[in-house]
């Protein structure tokens, strides 16, 4: 099977992905480490498989491979999550986002100006998971335009504990 990018066919994407239901460990992981080598071109039927999953351990090992993908993974996940309101499927894709880490966190602040209430309680959980690398990314937009997406940053940084009330504190005593 294809291990880089251009190569894969769909066929091949769908055969790796399809190995997350085989019950041999070492086959899943070298599944997950062939999707991350082809890259963007494994992102869409990723997100697919994760939507369409029969069980939460298939939606696990394509939530991993996508976060092994990284930052090109980023917008898709955030725009599949607000087209599908299914709480597994954003339960993983958050997580996804929060394994990604810090590239991911600009993305699920804007994110946060969603007119969904659930959808932002998600990304506020992909931030908190991300942790101290988020909360830069966090305090600026404690000045936002957007009301939402103030008030989703304060509460963010206020569920991140220890890790982000300071900085937020800190945000307030300078006056901004």
């Amino acid at each position: 099977m294809a291990e880089t990018g251009g190569n894969a066919t769909p066929e091949e994407i769908q055969g790796l992905i399809a190995v997350f239901g085989n019950p041999d460990i070492e086959k899943r992981h070298a599944a997950i480490a062939a999707l991350r080598g082809i890259g963007e071109a494994a992102i869409a039927p990723l997100i697919a498989a994760m939507a369409g999953a029969p069980d939460n351990d298939r939606r696990w090992y394509a939530a991993i491979a996508l976060s092994r993908i990284g930052e090109p993974a980023v917008l898709p996940l955030i725009m599949a999550m607000e087209t599908n309101p299914a709480r597994e499927f954003r339960k993983y894709a958050a997580a996804a986002l929060g394994e990604i880490g810090e590239p991911a966190a600009d993305a699920l602040i804007d994110g946060m100006g969603s007119s969904d209430p659930e959808l932002r309680g998600f990304l506020s959980q992909a931030l908190c998971r991300i942790g101290k690398p988020a909360v830069e990314s966090l305090t600026r937009r404690l000045g936002d335009p957007d009301e939402t997406i103030r008030q989703c940053a304060t509460l963010t940084l206020w569920q991140m504990g220890e890790t982000g009330v300071p900085d937020m504190v800190e945000n307030v005593k300078d006056g901004e």
